[in-house]
C-alpha cells in the first residue's frame, strides 16, 4: 500500500512539473480593472509565470473551500459538543446513583452486585 502511495504522488509531482515547464511564460496580473485602476489613480500589477498564477488560484480555492465547509460544519460540531456534555452528565449522574444504592454495603458485595 505504501508504494501505491508513493506511486500516486510521484504521478502528481510529474503532472505539476509538467504544467509548469508548459506555462512558464512571463504575464501580467492586475490587481484591479483598468477602469477602476484609473480612479482610484493606482495600478498595482505584477509580471510573473503564468504557472504560478494557476497554482496560486488552485491553492486559493482549497483555502477558501476549506475554511467555507469548516464554517458550515459549525452546527455539526457544536451538535457534537452537546452529545458529550450531556453524555458526561448522565455517566456522572449513574455514578452518583451507583454510589447511593450501594451506600451502608460490604464493599465486596457493592462490587459483585455492579458487576452483575
Amino acid at each position: 500500500m505504501r508504494y501505491v502511495r508513493y506511486a500516486s504522488i510521484a504521478v502528481f509531482a510529474v503532472a505539476l512539473i509538467l504544467v509548469a515547464l508548459a506555462n512558464r511564460g512571463m504575464v501580467q496580473v492586475k490587481l484591479l480593472p483598468d477602469e477602476v485602476a484609473a480612479l482610484a489613480a493606482l495600478n498595482p500589477s505584477l509580471k510573473m509565470p503564468l504557472f504560478l498564477v494557476i497554482f496560486g488560484g488552485i491553492i486559493a480555492g482549497l483555502i477558501i473551500g476549506f475554511f467555507w465547509e469548516w464554517l458550515r460544519e459549525a452546527k455539526e460540531r457544536a451538535a457534537a459538543n452537546r452529545a458529550k456534555r450531556e453524555m458526561q452528565r448522565l455517566r456522572d449522574e449513574l455514578r452518583r446513583l451507583k454510589g447511593e444504592k450501594h451506600e451502608g454495603k460490604d464493599e465486596v458485595l457493592a462490587i459483585l452486585d455492579e458487576a452483575s
